[in-house]
């Protein structure tokens, strides 16, 4: 009787323990666990398409993460989406002339902007624009280029 009680709260505990883990996991894979906008300054850049690119998504430059989106809108009269980027204080050595593109990570495709820096003196700043953007390479897009170019080739 008394093994059978020892075994009923290991299984207890084991249960709680994954169920833990996959909390914490979830909070990790979908980013809500982080965002600190306290100590960030924002910066703009402009998208012919976004993609999938969500608020939070991290903003990295040579794989590390330098910010993240805090939000996503619409210019209505340049079509095109407004992303602003916290980025975060301790990086304000970015060159003003620096690259953005929209990247896909993983086996899951997050969706995040890198940053290619460029060589100007002078750096970004709160409010200031990235004026040279890459937008998100759409894969139905690149699979119908690729299915139209095959058709042109066989029709020659």
């Amino acid at each position: 009787m008394k093994t059978s009680k020892t075994v009923e709260i290991l299984v207890g505990a084991f249960v709680a323990a994954a169920l833990l883990a996959l909390f914490f996991l979830a909070m990790k894979v979908s980013n809500l666990g982080t965002l600190d906008t306290s100590d960030t300054f924002e910066v703009v850049a402009r998208f012919d398409n976004i993609g999938s690119l969500k608020v939070k998504a991290p903003v990295t430059m040579a794989g590390v993460e330098v910010g993240r989106v805090s939000s996503i809108g619409f210019d209505q009269e340049r079509y095109q989406a407004v992303v602003k980027l916290a980025i975060y204080r301790r990086f304000d050595r970015i060159p003003d002339d620096t690259f953005a593109k929209i990247l896909t990570a993983g086996l899951l495709g997050e969706q995040y902007v890198g940053l290619d820096p460029g060589g100007s003196d002078t750096f970004l700043e709160e409010g200031s624009e990235i004026e040279i953007t890459q937008s998100a390479m759409v894969l139905e897009e690149v699979i119908g280029q690729f299915i139209f170019g095959k058709a042109k080739e066989e029709k020659q």
